[in-house]
């Protein structure tokens, strides 16, 4: 785990596979912002392919946010064909072979803590970047 998620106490994770329905597994808020990284699992290996986020801090310090928190940035944000991620996963996952995912997500901006989503985003994707030479496979540009 990453040390910019350790100490986020509303959070969750789950699991999923080409058999479930994204929009029933996923356990994340959907009213809260934040971030969601997401392994590919195999067997023991476990490889971190992406980071995400949602939510946008405004100039007075509030939050805008999209309808559906992050549990709707999960099941319905746009990647690789720029259809929603239920579609594109799936589809994605037949290509690369892969088992199942972990997803975890974590509550970054709320009552409680105020902290960028996307700043979390970005130090753990620095972080990646540091030790691979590179981003997670499966974020394009960052």
């Amino acid at each position: 785990m990453y040390k910019e998620l350790e100490n986020f106490t509303v959070k969750g994770n789950f699991t999923y596979t080409l058999n479930d329905s994204l929009e029933e597994v996923c356990n994340a808020s959907e009213s809260g912002s934040g971030v969601f990284v997401v392994y590919a699992v195999d067997g023991e290996n476990k490889e971190l392919i992406m980071v995400g986020s949602t939510g946008t801090v405004q100039n007075d310090g509030t939050l805008k946010s999209k309808n559906g928190g992050l549990h709707d940035k999960i099941v319905n944000g746009h990647q690789f064909a720029k259809t929603g991620r239920k579609y594109s996963w799936p589809a994605q996952m037949k290509i690369e072979g892969i088992e199942r995912l972990e997803v975890s997500w974590y509550e970054t901006f709320n009552a409680d803590v105020k902290i960028i989503p996307t700043y979390i985003e970005g130090k753990i994707l620095q972080d990646f970047l540091d030790e691979n030479g590179r981003l997670p496979r499966w974020n394009v540009a960052f």
